[in-house]
């Protein structure tokens, strides 16, 4: 696909969001950048920058940041939606009446919806029913904004259901310094992308205890485990949990100080509330809320998921970090792995 004044929508101005829309509008994009902040559309419209959410990068001229939703999706050839994914019902909601039936929509928000349990992209195939499903794809991996907007290489997973679209994306996103590698498999990129940030608060917690490098990666290698048998209970492959979207993700987030989800585990593991550290956070820790969706699912699925279990003790039920790291050592012995005949992998 053509870059050179391609329309190209993004939803949502906050870092990845930002970062997103300069990488588009470095491959030669015609980018409109849809933000709630007035102050944030005005800052980037007259100052070339987002200090609020990605200081110190400037941003292409051929970004035009709007509060007009409408404006930021109509007559787009490829719109990415980088919103919280609790608020994509709402947002998407609205933008569809103006969305093309044509328009290729990616999704690069990670969440698990509560009650319903719908992923990303489901909620967005629900939301916007004229669109193909073949045109709703998923964006995931390891990439901290503010790496990838200073140009350090980043690798990621791009799934869509039909791969002549994802690879049209493809195209569009690759540059020297951003790898994206195409997937079929949507479910399994879209829940390893949400679970590895419940994951990661339990990290978090066990760093902000003290508890050590043995620890981090006892949790690292479980929740691996954990992430892979949830997924493949929804119907992802095994093999997908072990790339990018999956083990990659878990790993930046769970060990990496720009990870919002590893921080909130840190300051729980110190001994603060979870109300107390989300109302000090400008951006969403979207663990949270997913630690609630996934205790849901695995209740669901009959899965078993321990770690996600004392994360949500901890934030839900007030359980001390301390003790529901005890809980988690203290639970039944059993093998590594179990074997299933049918399915080996999982």
């Amino acid at each position: 696909m053509k870059t050179e004044g391609l329309p190209v929508g993004v939803v949502g101005a906050g870092s990845f969001g930002t970062t997103l829309a300069i990488l588009l509008a470095n491959a030669g994009c015609d980018v409109s950048l849809w933000g709630r902040s007035e102050d944030v559309v005005r800052t980037i419209n007259e100052e070339r920058e987002n200090p609020l959410y990605l200081p110190d990068v400037r941003l292409p001229d051929n970004i035009s940041a709007t509060t007009d939703l409408e404006q930021s999706v109509a007559k787009k050839r490829i719109i990415l939606g980088v919103t919280p994914s609790h608020v994509i019902r709402e947002i998407f909601g609205t933008a569809a009446p103006f969305i093309d039936p044509q328009t290729i929509v990616v999704c690069a928000s990670k969440g698990i919806e509560q009650s319903s349990l719908a992923t990303v992209d489901q909620m967005l195939m629900e939301t916007l029913p004229a669109v193909a499903p073949e045109h709703i794809l998923v964006l995931s991996g390891p990439s901290f904004a503010v790496e990838l907007a200073r140009n350090v290489p980043t690798a990621v997973t791009l799934a869509g259901p039909d791969e002549q679209t994802a690879r049209q994306v493809q195209s569009v996103l690759m540059q020297p310094h951003f790898r994206v590698y195409t997937s079929p498999d949507v479910v399994g990129v879209a829940v390893g992308g949400a679970i590895k940030n419940v994951i990661a608060i339990a990290v978090g917690i066990a760093d902000g205890l003290n508890l050590g490098h043995n620890t981090r990666a006892g949790l690292i290698t479980r929740g691996i485990r954990e992430l892979t048998r949830l997924a493949v209970a929804r119907g992802a492959h095994p093999i997908t949990l072990s790339g990018l979207s999956g083990l990659g993700d878990l790993v930046l987030t769970c060990t990496g100080d720009l990870s919002r989800n590893r921080q909130l585990g840190l300051e729980l593991g110190r001994g603060r509330t979870v109300q107390e550290i989300v109302d000090g956070m400008r951006m969403v820790a979207e663990g949270v809320k997913t630690s609630r969706s996934v205790i849901q699912m695995a209740e669901q699925y009959d899965v078993d998921a321990p770690i996600c279990q004392e994360v949500y003790n901890v934030i839900y039920r007030d359980k001390p970090a301390d003790e529901g790291a005890r809980d988690l050592m203290h639970r039944p012995p059993r093998s590594e792995h179990e074997f299933d005949d049918d399915n080996p992998d999982t």
